[in-house]
């Protein structure tokens, strides 16, 4: 094998065995990088670049950690060693992970017991023709309550334009919301966003739970799914993000939906669109297109 100048490229070749590309860069501290068999935004992996000599990296879930050199085997104690310190970084983002989330939790909860019922006049309400439902109004925002374990954690911001955004620092991950209630109900919808939530609410009367984006259902379909009595059916409601594969990209609704509903082995609606209509994607956007309720294929 040639001889590597760098620590920067013997460290990027190193990551390449483990489907990983990336430029790293020498910044004396550890930075984060997402592992190929996890999903984007994860960030299981780490690295730190010590001296122009030597590096180290890890993946947590394969409780991997080696080291780098230019010269040499690699040194079992500088391995160690990096382990240990990686272990304490780990440590200390999650503590202060914890911290952000419990004060953005306390924000959350002063915010929603200040705030008042939601205008219906609102623009994105009156834009989506629908009702507030479960929402709340702060200003010139809406809020959309976000729960885990029966505990408010978190708020959605709803803007007149329609952009969302969580509280700061906030829980997002397992989080949901939830239009209906789920006491008695024999059916349970899990979809993405809260548009899409109201308009299936509105067409089948059930109970709606608004896991925020495509990333999370499956998360959210697995926790309801063990918290539910068994006799409760679930059916996930996907979007159609029809428009990503001619960018190349995965039809990201549509595939993760139908992850969640393998992952807990339930119904999977889709929506089912007008002949040449190439601008909806989801229940809203076709209970809109067509002046009335949701329409779904099994």
């Amino acid at each position: 094998m040639p001889e590597l100048r760098t620590i920067e490229a013997a460290l990027a070749e190193a990551l390449a065995q483990y489907g990983v590309t990336l430029v790293p860069k020498a910044s004396g501290r550890f930075e984060r990088f997402d592992t190929p068999d996890k999903p984007k935004g994860h960030a299981n992996g780490w690295y730190r670049i010590h001296s122009p000599e030597a590096a180290s990296f890890g993946i947590w879930h394969m409780d991997l950690t080696e080291t780098v050199t230019l010269d040499g085997p690699h040194d079992p104690e500088a391995a160690a060693a990096a382990r240990l310190e990686a272990m304490r970084a780990r440590d200390r983002r999650d503590r202060e992970r914890r911290q952000r989330e419990a004060e953005a939790q306390t924000r959350a909860a002063r915010w929603w017991a200040q705030s008042r019922p939601a205008d219906s006049a609102f623009p994105y309400l009156t834009a989506k023709c629908l009702p507030p439902y479960n929402l709340r109004q702060r200003g010139d925002m809406l809020l959309m309550p976000l729960f885990c374990d029966g505990e408010l954690v978190n708020l959605e911001r709803i803007f007149p334009d329609g952009s969302k955004r969580p509280l700061p620092g906030g829980r997002t991950r397992g989080v949901f919301s939830l239009i209906g209630h789920l006491a008695g109900a024999g059916h349970v919808l899990v979809v993405e966003g809260w548009s899409t939530a109201a308009a299936l609410h509105e067409a089948m009367g059930c109970p709606v739970v608004v896991a925020r984006n495509a990333d999370n259902l499956a998360p959210v379909a697995r926790h309801l799914r063990q918290r539910l009595p068994e006799e409760v059916a679930i059916a996930i409601g996907g979007d159609d993000d029809r428009h990503l594969p001619a960018q190349g990209l995965p039809n990201k609704g549509r595939v993760a939906a139908r992850h969640a509903a393998l992952a807990i082995g339930a119904r999977l609606l889709m929506p089912s669109f007008c002949d040449g209509c190439d601008a909806c994607t989801d229940f809203a956007d076709v209970r809109q297109c067509r002046g009335g309720g949701a329409h779904h294929d099994d």
